[in-house]
């Protein structure tokens, strides 16, 4: 049995159309099977929120008297981009306050023209013949606007990995605090409501697909940037980031609760944006699709502490394991939590379940379907400290200094990394050595230094050079991520290689 987009729009404005949200459809296919669902279910409605960097508003601010071509834009002290026109803007959530650095960015400032509070318009010219006005200041609300849209490159990503820390100090990112020795595993994906792991290959979702967007119906305007359909597959679903949607909607229909500004820190600032695509039931297939549970989809479990593209998968885990509280990695268990919001991706997928079932949202069928495109790291030379890795000799943690000195003359090296239990303990330097036994000390360790600098052998050279200077080092041992020392990186190498 088959189904037309017509069809279901004609019984979307009889009132007759059965639509269920992502969640009900699963108890609904399992109690009576996709055949049935196929035929009996017209719409699967589907809910997703949480922090989508690649994210903006296009204003138009209207002309000056005397008129004035901006050449720079602030709103709120938070930089514009007008490379445009003389009087359009594009914010991006991303950007930051020139005063209040990450506390405040472009986020919060398109949440403060949906609330209705004013901003400061600040903008700069060169000044030309047909327009002379070089400087103007003034307060601007969202009525005062022409234009003012969400438009938004990237958002929406179809999977997304779980992020956690083996290293001894606690990293901020994107993916939230992570706290040392794999504190903590943060994850984003809403899973069995996220709309694109509904449609997995994309069969419903396209260029002119209607959606709910930050409480407003907009449209998908494209594939969004970074767009990847050649992945890792597991039940149909990527087994990473994959798909991603390029969104619009009237910023004027837009609802803070749906659209609101964040700020992570120690990264940045970003925008909560609310997405929930409809997903019309053409086809028996389509219906097993929009079943999947949490205990069939399945992602990676990446070391954020490697500030590298090639972070290490410690392993797979699927969204039951995550939202249960807890995962173990290396025999031990982790608690996980979601950066996204469970709650209101299910409030948004009732919501435009209701919109829906009272005949206010049809559907539309895509115009033109993606392009099955990969998405690619930028092409750059790059070195990583693997290439440059010198093997170095290793003491234990009860050798005796004598034992040490000998050592680091024999093998004519100036660091050497101390073990126990084959992981690393410390370091000691051939200064520590000279130094120790100038005053008679003996024992290892209490001379070595334990809170050691590392390096990765998948991190890339400027990165390692950049945490040498910082530190005043000229040396540091080489881990993998069980803390094996695999040899060491010098500055004297670096700076071979930069030659």
């Amino acid at each position: 049995m088959t189904k037309t987009f017509e069809e279901i729009n004609r019984k979307i404005k009889q009132g007759d159309a059965v639509v269920l949200t992502a969640e009900q459809m699963i108890d609904y296919v399992r109690e009576n099977g996709s055949k049935k669902a196929a035929k009996d279910i017209d719409v699967v409605t589907t809910g997703t929120f949480g922090a989508m960097c690649s994210s903006g508003a296009m204003l138009n601010f209207g002309h000056a008297d005397p008129p004035i071509k901006m050449q720079k834009v602030w709103l709120n002290d938070v930089e514009a981009y007008t490379g445009i026109a003389a009087v359009d803007a594009y914010i991006g959530a991303t950007q930051l306050s020139e005063s209040e650095g990450i506390k405040y960015g472009g986020g919060h400032v398109i949440e403060d023209l949906i609330s209705g509070k004013d901003v400061e318009l600040r903008a700069t010219s060169y000044g030309t013949d047909c327009y002379p006005r070089k400087k103007i200041t003034t307060n601007l609300a969202l009525d005062d606007l022409n234009e003012a849209y969400l438009l938004n490159p990237r958002n929406c990503y179809q999977n997304y990995a779980v992020a956690t820390n083996s290293t001894d100090k606690t990293i901020y990112t994107y993916m939230g605090k992570l706290l040392p020795n794999f504190g903590n595993a943060n994850y984003t994906t809403a899973s069995q409501l996220s709309p694109l792991i509904n449609d997995p290959y994309l069969e419903t979702i396209g260029i002119g697909t209607r959606i709910f967007v930050g409480g407003a119906q907009g449209h998908i305007i494209g594939e969004g940037t970074q767009h990847n359909v050649k992945v890792q597959r597991k039940n149909g679903i990527p087994v990473g980031p994959g798909a991603t949607l390029s969104v619009r909607a009237n910023l004027r229909d837009c609802l803070t609760k749906y659209l609101a500004g964040a700020s992570y820190t120690g990264y940045g600032t970003s925008l909560m944006v609310g997405i929930g695509v409809p997903i019309p039931i053409l086809n028996e297939d389509i219906a097993k699709r929009t079943a999947i549970d949490d205990s069939q989809i399945y992602t990676k479990v990446l070391d954020y502490s490697l500030p590298s593209r090639s972070k290490p998968t410690l392993k797979t885990v699927n969204y039951e394991e995550l939202r249960s509280g807890a995962i173990e990695i290396n025999g031990k268990e982790i608690k996980t939590s979601s950066m996204g919001s469970l709650k209101k991706s299910r409030e948004i997928a009732n919501l435009l379940k209701k919109w829906i079932e009272k005949g206010s949202f049809t559907l539309t069928a895509p115009v033109a379907k993606f392009p099955q495109s990969e998405c690619r790291d930028m092409k750059h030379k790059v070195s990583y400290v693997r290439d440059i890795t010198k093997k170095t000799p290793v003491v234990g943690l009860d050798d005796t200094l004598e034992k040490v000195s000998r050592l680091a003359v024999e093998k004519g090296v100036d660091h050497l990394p101390v073990v126990e239990n084959n992981k690393l303990a410390g370091i000691i330097t051939t200064w520590d050595i000279t130094r120790a036994v100038a005053k008679g000390g003996k024992e290892l360790r209490k001379v070595m230094t334990t809170n050691v600098i590392t390096a990765r052998p998948e991190e890339g050279i400027q990165v390692v050079a950049e945490r040498l200077k910082k530190h005043g080092i000229s040396a540091m041992p080489v881990v993998d991520e069980s803390k094996k020392v695999l040899g060491v990186v010098t500055v004297e190498e670096i700076a071979k290689l930069a030659k």
